[in-house]
């Protein structure tokens, strides 16, 4: 197993890196697809697994023409993940852009299973983590334009635009709470907020592929589980590896 060791002696120097990222001091540019187990069954080109030590822990890495990236390494649920490393990670990797895709729910029936929804902008409901600790700093929130036009020509079926909410997990939300968010938002999930937060923070581009997978608790009166959420992302997983080799086709070269 390769390791890469970066030694941050000092708090302050971790706030630092930030800069060090945005003033372009790396020399490598790369395209990161952040997304579920489903990705090792993609047809993607050879990878090599490496962990990345960062201010703010260890962070798994797969390397080699782009990087790829699954947020629920170390067997963490939503709720545990720690975006904070896997965003550092990222960047001491040299990544610029990122395609995070995920799983999520469906807020309204113009959205219904199997649409595919590349959201324009997003809000939370829980903390949304930021890298900037020890130092004021305020980072505007942003979904890359110019990544998401590119996702449309890739994936023409997908709906450009919509509003991304994210929940804490990992239980699934109340009627209540899906009924307060239908009001603002077209989707929600658990994760897309805080990857595009902390992105943003270090310079990446960032945009989202989300797959509509179910409607979310009480949007129609199907019962949900967590069953029924697995067993539609494990349909769709052919459809999802067929995007994500698009994608990295389109999207791996320098633009």
């Amino acid at each position: 197993m390769e390791e890469q060791k970066y030694d941050m002696h000092g708090i302050h120097r971790a706030d630092a890196q930030y800069h060090i990222h945005r003033s372009g001091g790396g020399d490598r540019t790369m395209l990161a697809i952040i997304g579920g187990t489903s990705l090792f069954h993609a047809d993607l080109p050879d990878l090599s697994r490496t962990v990345t030590h960062t201010p703010y822990g260890p962070a798994e890495l797969y390397l080699g023409e782009v990087a790829l990236l699954l947020r629920h390494q170390f067997n963490r649920p939503p709720h545990r993940i720690n975006f904070r490393a896997m965003a550092s990670a990222l960047a001491l990797a040299g990544v610029d852009r990122v395609v995070a895709l995920g799983s999520v729910g469906s807020l309204r029936t113009a959205h219904p299973p199997g649409t595919i929804l590349i959201p324009d902008d997003y809000l939370s409901m829980a903390p949304v983590p930021s890298i900037h600790n020890h130092m004021q700093q305020h980072v505007m929130p942003e979904i890359d334009a110019g990544l998401r036009t590119r996702l449309t020509e890739i994936i023409p079926d997908a709906r450009n635009g919509g509003v991304y909410a994210q929940t804490a997990g990992p239980r699934i939300e109340t009627r209540a709470e899906i009924a307060a968010l239908a009001k603002v938002a077209d989707v929600v999930g658990m994760t897309v907020a805080s990857e595009a937060t902390l992105c943003n923070e270090l310079g990446i581009r960032f945009a989202a592929v989300c797959m509509v997978d179910n409607y979310a608790h009480g949007v129609t009166e199907d019962i949900l589980s967590y069953e029924h959420i697995l067993a539609m992302a494990k349909a769709n997983t052919k459809r999802t590896e067929t995007i994500v080799t698009s994608i990295i086709t389109t999207l791996g070269a320098n633009e």
